[in-house]
């Protein structure tokens, strides 16, 4: 069983939040939030960090050192898979396999478009979303795909769905935190849903929370994902790209 986080993170953690919000901890966000406002979820290994199997894959480590590749093979534990956002292109040690990869655009929204956009037909509502809900939304994530969706990741901050005759038809939600900042995620349609402005609806619901905390949203995609022209259009701007490695333990 991996090792919670030791004390000296805790130390980390209170002077992280003393600090100002700085666009630095979002260079390695899955372990920056897994080191401050996560913290309480964070399964710590070495220096290697990673959340809960149920909320999700994502881990983080400093670098790509045979010591982190190490912790990090401790936190999978036998054939597990970790999700990491890297720097540089996965160079995996001996017993470790790339389940999946790509390029992703890491976005922020520094000017958020709130303004209402699209309107919902009668009989379609919009709802914050509750465990209740868990296996609807993961029937829609399986369905679509946006990103890992696991029975707990709902409790990672504020989910909203859309509904027609009870069924969810499109959600977003809330995933990392560091001080400052949070991420919109989960950010999907039904195939039989799309064009009709869902996935704007939701992801302003989102925002708006975020905004109201008077923190900034930022959220990831790959570089090649179409909504990636939705994202722009409610604010979002190109911070930086991250190499997506979701690795296989083989040991």
């Amino acid at each position: 069983m991996p090792n919670p986080p030791v004390d000296s993170d805790v130390a980390d953690e209170t002077q992280v939040h003393q600090s100002s919000a700085r666009e630095e901890f979002l260079d390695n966000p899955i372990l920056n939030a897994l080191r401050t406002d996560h913290h309480s979820l964070a399964m710590g290994e070495g220096l290697a960090r990673r959340y809960p199997a149920p909320i999700g894959p994502l881990a983080g480590a400093p670098d790509q050192s045979q010591a982190n590749y190490d912790a990090l093979r401790r936190l999978a534990g036998p054939a597990g898979l970790i999700g990491l956002f890297l720097h540089d292109p996965p160079s995996l040690p001996a017993g470790w396999s790339l389940f999946r990869g790509g390029i992703l655009t890491q976005m922020i929204c520094l000017e958020p478009t709130l303004d209402a956009a699209g309107t919902l037909q009668e009989g379609v509502t919009l709802r914050r979303l509750g465990l209740a809900d868990v296996p609807a939304m993961m029937e829609l994530a399986k369905l679509t795909e946006p990103g890992p969706f696991r029975e707990r990741t709902c409790e990672l901050g504020n989910f909203y769905g859309i509904f027609a005759s009870d069924r969810l038809l499109a959600m977003a939600g809330q995933r990392m935190r560091v001080p400052g900042f949070v991420e919109v995620s989960a950010v999907c349609t039904h195939p039989d849903a799309r064009g009709r402005g869902y996935a704007g609806i939701v992801m302003r619901k989102v925002m708006r929370d975020i905004a109201d905390e008077g923190r900034t949203a930022f959220l990831h995609a790959f570089d090649d994902n179409p909504a990636v022209r939705l994202y722009q259009r409610l604010g979002f701007t190109h911070r930086r790209n991250f190499h997506l490695a979701v690795i296989r333990n083989e040991e």
